[in-house]
């Protein structure tokens, strides 16, 4: 399985939310994100989740792409409902995952609308007026776009992993799929960081770090 397309698969189009800036869908996200955890109840969850919809309709985001994206994730919802509703009844399973559906649904928007590169602007932009606390908005943006690339990798890495042991016939033993995942990703993330490092990336924002703190 291929890693999914929530991430990175952004597509030019002349809509609405394409012409949105960048600012005002990270916060809309935001917001609904708060909307969605103060307000806890199966109406806002259902809410939130055709509003979701509605906006995947405007986005003109392809029926396929969203359907192999949430996948996998229905099945974990589906696991996770079916404990919800035994443990604290139906309207709980509503609440809950009808939230995270909603949500997940919310991000394919806004990646779906808005280049990685304009997110990332963005965030290293709004990290500005936090500078003379120390915080370093060029550390801020790299760290998002790891961050952005690290999840696909990672979602690729477990599914090699899965395959690799449903080759074996250890698709059941847990510890056939954590273990060799968890050392192919500490492996990944130290090789970025040498990567990184031997591009002189870690010196500048060092530097750039001690000219933007206090002092």
């Amino acid at each position: 399985m291929s890693a999914p397309d929530l991430l990175g698969a952004y597509r030019p189009g002349r809509s609405s939310l394409h012409r949105a800036s960048a600012g005002a869908k990270l916060l809309g996200l935001f917001v609904l994100s708060l909307v969605s955890a103060v307000l806890a109840s199966p109406a806002t969850s259902v809410g939130l989740l055709v509003l979701a919809l509605l906006l995947l309709v405007v986005a003109r985001a392809r029926v396929g792409t969203v359907l192999r994206t949430v996948r996998g994730l229905l099945v974990v919802m589906a696991l996770l409902a079916a404990y919800q509703v035994w443990q604290q009844g139906w309207e709980r399973a509503v609440t809950v995952v009808g939230a995270l559906v909603a949500l997940f649904l919310l991000a394919i928007v806004l990646t779906t609308t808005t280049p990685v590169a304009e997110m990332i602007d963005t965030i290293s932009r709004a990290a500005r007026p936090l500078r003379p606390l120390g915080v370093n908005p060029e550390v801020v943006g790299l760290a998002f776009s790891l961050l952005l690339r690290g999840i696909p990798t990672t979602w690729e890495i477990a599914s090699e992993t899965r395959q690799a042991a449903r080759a074996r016939g250890l698709e059941r033993d847990p510890r056939a799929l954590l273990t060799p995942m968890v050392i192919r990703v500490v492996a990944h993330a130290r090789a970025t960081g040498e990567a990184l490092h031997a591009r002189g990336v870690g010196d500048d924002l060092e530097r750039a770090g001690r000219r933007s703190g206090p002092g």
